[in-house]
């Protein structure tokens, strides 16, 4: 099996208010795209390239189309992603911080294994709320042979995510979606019994209503001066964009149910785009007996977040299980 050597860019798993603002140095996307790769990759990029103010090439982030173009180029470029495609209106991930994400967890692994990260598929993830792009179980997959459980609650997320694997070859065997049928679960249901995974991963709805939604989509708007456009030039649906209690309620429901299912799983996590959540949610996670918690930092330009990464294992058992995988 591959063994990718780890970068020890996180210490102690903390972030800092100094933390530098750069991808993890394993992302692909570093510095500013290279849209001649990009076009010779993806000709269907070029009609969406435009020049901007200062000479430089870019396209228009408030289009939906453009950006579902600069992905697609991206996927093709980056990851050997031949074939993927969106429907309309639903969430077009921004990649590099998604990888980032994945790039972090890859490093949550190896400071289980000697610095060394765990490949092939032997390694299980489990992506709760995969989308219709299905975004973070391609990154997986294409760069470290992760075996992906995606699951979600809408059909035709998971009819789009499903069209996708099977129109790059070698995906179906690495991507298994899943459907929960019941929206109060998000492990119960899709878990099944005797099953192990070494990772979760998740980017939680964001907000606690569609007002709340659809005010922060405007605000977007006037910042970027599209203020005229319609909301789906962002895109997302319902169940993308919010739910009970916005992410801080989605994530402690994930951590109160994460604790029955301790041992089957090495190491949750999930993304917490609004700081001041995480103290209540360590609080939470110290209540129910997660011994290891991480916070870990992560920024592309302007934009700061992190994810959160916990597990009820201790050292001696987390090191005896990634063993296992090689």
């Amino acid at each position: 099996m591959r063994k990718i050597p780890s970068i020890p860019v996180l210490v102690n798993f903390t972030a800092s208010a100094n933390a530098k603002r750069s991808l993890h140095p394993r992302n692909r996307h570093q510095g500013e795209y290279d849209f001649a790769a990009l076009i010779a990759c993806s000709p269907q990029l070029l009609p969406f390239v435009l020049t901007n103010a200062y000479g430089n090439r870019s396209i228009d982030f408030a289009d939906a189309n453009s950006v579902r173009a600069l992905n697609r180029a991206l996927l093709h470029s980056h990851y050997g992603i031949a074939h993927w495609e969106l429907p309309e209106g639903y969430l077009c991930p921004p990649i590099p911080g998604r990888a980032d994400y994945v790039h972090g967890l890859a490093d949550l692994l190896a400071s289980d294994h000697g610095g060394v990260i765990p490949s092939g598929p032997a390694v299980r993830v489990l992506d709760i709320g995969t989308g219709a792009s299905g975004i973070y179980a391609l990154i997986a997959a294409s760069e470290y042979g992760w075996s992906v459980v995606g699951s979600d609650i809408d059909a035709t997320a998971l009819t789009s995510a499903q069209a996708i694997v099977q129109a790059n070859p070698g995906l179906d065997s690495l991507i298994e979606l899943r459907t929960q049928q019941d929206r109060s679960s998000i492990f119960n249901g899709v878990v099944r019994d005797n099953e192990q995974f070494a990772l979760t991963l998740c980017n939680p709805p964001f907000h606690a209503s569609v007002s709340e939604a659809t005010q922060a989509s405007e605000r977007k708007r006037r910042n970027l001066g599209t203020a005229g456009l319609s909301a789906r030039n962002f895109g997302g649906q319902r169940d993308e964009l919010c739910c009970r209690g916005g992410e801080f309620g989605f994530v402690s429901r994930m951590i109160d149910e994460s604790a029955a299912h301790a041992t089957r799983i090495l190491w949750f996590s999930s993304l917490v785009a609004k700081g001041t959540n995480l103290p209540a949610l360590q609080a939470r996670l110290q209540k129910l007996g997660a011994g290891a918690v991480r916070t870990v930092a992560m920024s592309q330009g302007q934009k700061q977040s992190r994810f959160v990464a916990w597990s009820f294992l201790d050292a001696f058992e987390r090191a005896a299980r990634v063993r296992r995988w090689n």
